[in-house]
């Protein structure tokens, strides 16, 4: 049998007298597109960083294509946070995403030159990228450097794309052109997703399912089981209303409840 792309199995991540989650369990399976939601400090981005080996959990178990998570896991793919970057920077959009091949050799190299360039190529043309590899990464917008991020993730084919806050700082046309570049990636190689965000609405068509992070408690399930008030209420222990208008889902509530959809009217980064 084929080992679920992402395992957790009673999975508690503490730090000092702070709970972010308490016997997590979660088994995602190839292909799968998962939305990690929550307010800031619910443990998103940690959730992430489990997975890459970067933070230990307090109890329980992770596994990635079912081996024990590890720093420079190959069956795994990181896309960022959308940055701007200086126009100055001497580095030309193949050179980005040649760094996913060898940005972590300290300066030894991809030994077969040919190889690498077919490795880079493969990965650009994944995301409809060749058509301004050479050009610099200043010159670009700030969806073509993301898309140029996510080529970067997919260069060592890997079984899982690990998404935080990927749409964050773009623009709505740019949001959906990155959403359809990794959601076709999972349709097509069968790579599961895990997809850090606060705005679900441009991603809502592709979600499998939803894990939903609040302050040491968490709901796993399907979005129409999920993004409802009354689970959301519970959550956060306090009155939540879910609207749909329009295909788009609105949050009328708390001012945390409100924030992790994006529906105040921005996007915040996470760092817990």
């Amino acid at each position: 049998m084929t080992p679920p792309a992402v395992e957790l199995a009673g999975a508690t991540l503490r730090f000092g007298d702070r709970t972010l989650w308490d016997n997590l369990d979660l088994s995602v399976s190839p292909g799968e597109f998962v939305a990690v939601l929550g307010p800031n400090g619910s443990g998103k981005t940690s959730l992430l960083k489990v997975l890459l080996g970067q933070v230990g959990l307090s109890s329980g178990r992770a596994t990635v294509a079912g081996a024990a998570v590890r720093v420079g896991n190959p069956a795994l793919g990181y896309v960022p946070q959308q940055k701007s970057m200086d126009d100055g920077l001497p580095l030309r959009g193949r050179d980005l995403v040649g760094l996913g091949v060898d940005g972590h050799r300290w300066g030894l190299g991809w030994r077969n030159r040919a190889q690498r360039r077919r490795i880079v190529d493969r990965a650009l043309a994944e995301v409809d990228a060749l058509h301004y590899a050479q050009a610099p990464l200043g010159s670009m917008s700030g969806g073509e450097q993301q898309r140029l991020r996510v080529a970067q993730a997919l260069v060592g084919d890997p079984q899982v794309l690990l998404c935080d806050e990927p749409l964050l700082s773009l623009d709505l046309a740019n949001q959906q052109l990155v959403s359809v570049l990794i959601d076709r990636r999972r349709r097509t190689h069968g790579t599961a997703v895990l997809f850090v965000t606060h705005e679900i609405n441009p991603i809502l068509p592709m979600v499998d399912r939803v894990l939903y992070l609040v302050d040491g408690k968490f709901r796993i399930g399907a979005p129409e089981d999920v993004m409802t008030s009354a689970v959301l209420s519970d959550l956060y222990g306090t009155d939540v209303d879910v609207l749909k208008v329009r295909d788009r889902l609105v949050i009328v509530g708390t001012g945390d409840a409100v924030d992790a959809l994006g529906s105040a009217g921005g996007h915040h980064p996470e760092g817990v």
